[in-house]
């Protein structure tokens, strides 16, 4: 029998509302441009809005509980409008598959992402004609991959509109339009029926709920019975100790900078598939291994990493040389106006929260890729 799903305080969904929003700030951004002049082609006060509606969850707010109470009660605007601001900035700087990866020598960084997707996909036992949920699913590049991979029918959940005619976009650009869906939806508080789906994953978003437990739940019911679910979760590992200071700043810089009302552990993570009801099947933190390079090096502007120059030209932009011309360049756009009050600022809070992920990677406080693969019981 399925568990009872958690009680959360949840933000009432406004589909409306972030319609008109979407039209107002991104126009047909979506549609007709892309990269470099889709970021520049945006609404001025639409932005500087989402821009300031963002900031106003950090500015002059630190790792009180109280500040991050205020966070996890408003999820839902948090992670909308950080994706209204970083979409076009993560395009541009990382591509359509928002998450990190490993990475093997001489592997260039496109191949490594994709690697990481079709693992996933194999782990999972994803097999054609399958439908599958992407909770979270971006701008679609994973969803894409996962059809490429595995033949699968892929139903995208987000809840931020610009990405889902993106992905829209993508999909009918790369063929895959009778595959692919992308729906708008909080996924707290799914509208899909119960036993709807063959299997679900989630890469790297549903740290973004405001309980693992809650989103697992929802997860849950929306699986069918015997259904498998694969997740790349972000956690902090057993050596944060939440009594050192340090660490606690490490934490709160990957929150501030990637739209996250609060980050937990590994044990949290485990704790709350089992109690969401799934039979736990495999576990393992992908980032603590020994790899000869490692999962952040692309964020540390490691140059000698890169393989192609494509990878020369995403790791650039880590450097301090490439964050000053990156700085400079966003800071006179925003002077000029072809850039709104705020660009600067949501560039420089990126680049802070990937000084904080790096330390934390090497630290090994933080994981962005603890993989578990879970099932619901046939009898659930």
């Amino acid at each position: 029998m399925a568990p009872a799903v958690q009680s959360t305080s949840l933000e009432p969904e406004d589909h409306k509302r972030d319609a008109e929003f979407k039209k107002a700030m991104h126009g047909k951004t979506a549609q007709e441009k892309a990269g470099f002049m889709a970021w520049i082609s945006k609404d001025k006060e639409a932005q500087k809005l989402a821009a300031e509606e963002y900031h106003k969850y950090w500015d002059n707010k630190g790792v009180g509980e109280e500040h991050t109470k205020e966070r996890v009660s408003n999820y839902a605007t948090l992670t909308r409008h950080y994706y209204n601001l970083a979409t076009d900035l993560y395009e541009n700087g990382w591509g359509q598959s928002f998450h990190f990866c490993r990475f093997y020598k001489g592997e260039n960084f496109y191949r490594a992402l994709a690697r990481h997707e079709h693992y996933l996909a194999h782990r999972m036992g994803l097999r054609e004609g399958m439908t599958v949920l992407d909770v979270g699913c971006g701008v679609g590049g994973p969803a894409r991959e996962m059809s490429r991979f595995a033949g699968v029918n892929v139903v995208g959940l987000n809840n931020n509109d610009y990405q889902i005619e993106r992905a829209t976009k993508y999909a009918k650009d790369g063929g895959l339009e009778h595959m692919h869906k992308f729906v708008k939806g909080d996924f707290m508080q799914m509208s899909f029926p119960d036993n709807t789906f063959d299997a679900v994953y989630a890469i790297e978003a549903t740290v973004h709920a405001p309980s693992l437990q809650g989103v697992y739940e929802n997860i849950f019911r929306v699986l069918k019975p015997g259904g498998v679910f694969g997740v790349y979760e972000w956690l902090m590992t057993a050596n944060f100790d939440e009594t050192n200071a340090r660490h606690k700043e490490i934490r709160h810089g990957i929150e501030v900078g990637d739209g996250i009302a609060q980050m937990v552990t590994i044990e949290e993570g485990l704790r709350a598939i089992k109690a969401a009801g799934f039979e736990l099947e495999y576990a393992d933190d992908l980032a603590d291994r020994d790899d000869n390079v490692p999962w952040y090096y692309p964020l540390a502007g490691d140059l000698k990493h890169c393989y192609s120059a494509a990878d020369l030209f995403t790791v650039f932009r880590m450097t301090k040389i490439g964050r000053g011309v990156v700085h400079g360049f966003v800071g006179a756009l925003e002077t000029i106006g072809l850039a709104p009050p705020g660009t600067q600022k949501t560039a420089h809070t990126l680049a802070t929260a990937g000084d904080a992920l790096v330390e934390g990677g090497k630290k090994k406080l933080f994981t962005p890729m603890y993989m578990m693969i879970a099932r619901k019981p046939l009898n659930a």
